[in-house]
């Protein structure tokens, strides 16, 4: 999917999707407007990320757009690395001046971490803060009570209020329908032949992205199974993720449901996609790489659950930008399929039982509603799925 987000949903949700885990709920007084918005066309192949500098030269040392990462490295090839794209492209094509900051203690940052990330970002001249990952709600909440003028974009996020309950409308929380691309990785995995699935999870379960990703990734595997007539093992584990890393143990666990028998892991949270690429190329096994295209990284990776966050991004500077912040400030924006937001890489897949025809059906029809994918991983359960033996490794 080298194009994503061609028109952005309409906002019409006061809640982000399968946010039960979250500490916080949106108020029902934050119900949107229905508007729908044109979104930034975002032309990969014409644009050479490598090429613009993570480091922008400021005379003054002063930064308009600033960029809080999650936990992990900038360059993750997943989440921080995806939105940290979004805004170099936006900055270096509309000539703004750019930074990023990594809250200090790495993988165990603290919410005083991540607000004094964002607080040296206002010092820096921030007028608008993109903020990646919900762990970022408690200091978000501090620092839009604390810095009205400056805005902030909350990717993977949902409205938040501040210690009085009132709104904080200079935050935009964009999240996205992982669930589906989850469905259609699962699904298109399993008509491919694959009979014997992984998923390994970051952030120790406790990660909405995350969880729907994983949700999604079962259900279209057993839909799939069961459209064929067969039986699908999967071992779904979220042991050695909590920090989205690569680790020793982490590998030897894949290596281990590799040697026994599992032909692909979806391997969903940041870095750790690293030790899937390890594991697998010493199996002579494949990945399916999550966030953003993760062909490129490995030849293990037959596609990738994809989720639009470069663009997501960039349409939100350019609300900013354009003075329409107001649109989005406050409100739920949550992208789907029936905005191209989520997908499956067709022109870089290794796939060839499945279909680029059979994708395109199969993708009309989450577009369509014909099929649902639940959001709602709170009620999973390893006996629920007619087609899928789940064996959950804790």
């Amino acid at each position: 999917m080298k194009k994503v987000l061609a028109v952005l949903i309409a906002l019409s949700m006061i809640l982000c999707i399968g946010m039960a885990a979250c500490s916080k709920k949106p108020a029902e007084t934050d119900k949107p407007s229905e508007t729908e918005s044109e979104a930034p066309a975002a032309d990969d192949a014409a644009f050479d990320y490598d090429a613009v500098a993570d480091d922008a030269e400021s005379p003054d040392g002063k930064y308009a757009i600033a960029f809080v990462t999650d936990v992990g490295q900038l360059k993750d090839k997943s989440f921080n690395q995806g939105t940290w794209e979004g805004v170099k492209r936006y900055a270096s094509e509309n000539s703004k001046n750019y930074k990023y900051y990594q809250p200090s203690g790495g993988s165990d940052a603290t919410d005083d971490d991540r607000f004094n990330a964002m607080k040296a970002a206002v010092d820096a001249g921030a007028e608008i803060i993109v903020c990646a990952g919900f762990l970022q709600e408690t200091a978000l909440v501090k620092a839009a009570s604390e810095y009205k003028d400056v805005k902030f974009v909350f990717i993977d996020g949902y409205p938040v209020s501040d210690a009085e309950g009132n709104n904080l409308t200079n935050v935009a929380p964009i999240s996205f329908q992982e669930e589906q691309s989850g469905y259609l990785a699962g699904y298109a995995a399993v008509k491919e032949g694959f009979t014997k699935l992984g998923f390994a999870g970051g952030g120790g379960g406790e990660n909405p992205a995350c969880c729907r990703f994983g949700y999604g990734y079962i259900q279209g595997a057993n839909d799939a199974a069961k459209e064929l007539g067969v039986k699908v093992d999967m071992n779904y584990s979220w042991l050695y993720g909590a920090s989205f890393s690569a680790s020793p143990d982490l590998q030897t666990m894949l290596n281990g449901w590799y040697s026994s028998g599992t032909e692909v892991i979806f391997s969903c949270g940041g870095s750790m996609c690293q030790s899937a690429f390890e594991a697998a190329g010493a199996n002579d096994a494949k990945v399916i790489g999550v966030d953003v295209d993760q062909s490129a990284e490995s030849d293990t990776v037959i596609t990738s659950a994809t989720k639009g966050l470069r663009e997501a991004v960039m349409f939100a500077l350019e609300k900013f930008y354009a003075g329409a912040f107001d649109e989005i400030g406050g409100k739920s924006t949550v992208l789907g399929a029936a905005n191209d937001a989520v997908g499956l890489p067709t022109d870089t897949w290794s796939m060839t039982k499945f279909t680029l025809a059979d994708y395109e059906a199969l993708l009309a029809s989450l577009k369509s509603g014909a099929v649902s994918v639940s959001a709602d991983y709170s009620k999973l359960d390893a006996s629920a799925f007619e087609n899928v033996t789940l064996n959950v490794v804790e």
